[in-house]
């Protein structure tokens, strides 16, 4: 009975042991102060052409369908997010189509949410004339203005322009060509291929997203989530880059955020230069902008220029999620397996090219355009390298082994002598 308590204690003893001198968690990183973002700024741009009178979604219309979404955003709005809504369509009812075609009016003026106001211009919409797409872009762009972070214009219709010109998608190429820092996320309300492809070349111009919504709840779900984001800004916004097909000539990247677009099952390189003492940190995050097959991934890695891999990060999703993002933290010294040779007086320490590499494992549904890519956001950091907290050295490999042994083998010594003490006092057996 001694005996079999005795190995029991051992075997407790050498998992205490291992809990309490396993390797301890990295610490948080260093305290950064952020410099003060600008308010999001969000323009719904709602289209109350003719067409939105059909009685298609869930068995109403979609201008009902519409107000109803509208009305659910605006109470759950975040109170910093400034927003805006603009109208095409909504006030002319002759059939001269160049007035027609100018008919696109701001209901309520980009700023802090009065939620009354809004709903109450909302709620008095009624479908009407014309769908002049690339007036209304144009004009929502005016109304943001300009400023440090990126601005955001929602578009739900239902219909493809019948104004052109101006084109809506040559309008979104020219506003992204302006440097405008604005981003247009499409909703479509109609299965309708040609609707599609207009709206999917006018977030593919901008680094938007595009959505086809074909109930209540999809609508108010997805505008949710798209004035949600607008929250997520930076002090400047994502430059755009192009990434490489080999590490060889791949851009070189400072600290900062990029934007890019990766096709299907792509693997893009970019360049990152870290000198001896630092840390990069690069997290990477890609937007699922249309319909795509479950069991999907990505993958960020980081190598050397020679292909050796130094650290990996990866996500995977399936399909219930319209995000996927991997992130990754590698410093020189975690190669290293011994004590660095001291550098000569006077002497440059040599800068380190690493390679980010983006991978997917996307695969497009049946009739789901290719082109352009998805959406990528790439965040590149290079700080001084943080090592792990200060703690017990417990050392690696066989060191450690012994020492777990050593513990464990305490541990059950003195439980056995507390055991057999027991015994002998109690004279139990």
């Amino acid at each position: 009975m001694i005996n079999k308590r005795r190995s029991t204690a051992v075997l407790i003893g050498l998992l205490a042991a291992a809990a309490l001198i396993g390797p301890s968690h990295a610490g948080a990183d260093d305290e950064t102060t952020e410099p003060v973002a600008e308010p999001p700024k969000v323009e719904l741009v709602l289209d109350v052409s003719g067409s939105m009178r059909a009685r298609d979604i869930d068995g109403r219309s979609r201008i009902s369908v519409a107000q109803q979404a509208f009305n659910e955003v605006v109470d759950a709005l975040p109170d910093e997010t400034q927003l805006g809504i603009r109208v095409l369509g909504a006030t002319y009812r002759g059939k001269d189509k160049k007035q027609g075609c100018l008919d696109t009016q701001q209901i309520v003026p980009v700023g802090p949410v009065d939620r009354t106001q809004a709903k109450a211009a909302v709620a008095g919409l009624r479908p009407t004339g014309f769908t002049p797409v690339g007036l209304a872009l144009r004009s929502a762009a005016q109304d943001l203005g300009t400023g440090s972070t990126a601005r955001r214009i929602v578009l739900i219709t239902d219909g493809e322009d019948t104004c052109a010109p101006p084109d809506p998608c040559e309008v979104a190429r020219e506003l992204a060509a302006q440097g405008t820092r604005l981003v247009v996320d499409t909703l479509g309300l109609a299965p309708d291929e040609k609707v599609r492809k207009q709206l999917l070349c006018i977030a593919g111009a901008t680094g938007g997203t595009y959505t086809a919504a074909q109930s209540a709840d999809e609508l108010t779900g997805r505008i949710k989530q798209l004035v949600d984001r607008a929250r997520d800004t930076y002090t400047a916004a994502p430059a755009v880059v192009g990434g490489g097909t080999a590490c060889e000539g791949a851009p070189l990247l400072a600290p900062g955020v990029y934007s890019d677009r990766e096709a299907f099952s792509e693997h893009r390189w970019y360049r990152v230069p870290v000198r001896p003492g630092q840390e990069l940190r690069a997290s990477v995050s890609v937007a699922l902008d249309r319909p795509v097959n479950p069991d999907y991934g990505v993958l960020l890695r980081a190598t050397a220029p020679d292909g050796r891999e130094l650290v990996r990060g990866v996500d995977a999703g399936s399909g219930r999620t319209d995000v996927v993002s991997a992130g990754l933290r590698w410093s020189a010294a975690e190669e290293e397996d011994g004590p660095s040779p001291e550098p000569s007086a006077g002497a440059e320490q040599p800068v380190r090219t690493v390679c980010l590499v983006v991978s997917n494992s996307f695969a497009a549904k049946p009739g789901t355009q290719a082109r352009p890519g998805m959406p990528v956001e790439l965040t590149v950091d290079v700080v001084a390298a943080s090592p792990a907290p200060d703690g017990p050295d417990l050392g690696r490999g066989w060191v450690l082994l012994l020492l777990l042994a050593l513990a464990g083998l305490l541990t059950g010594l003195v439980a056995g002598l507390l055991t057999r003490w027991w015994v002998h006092t109690w004279r139990v057996n």
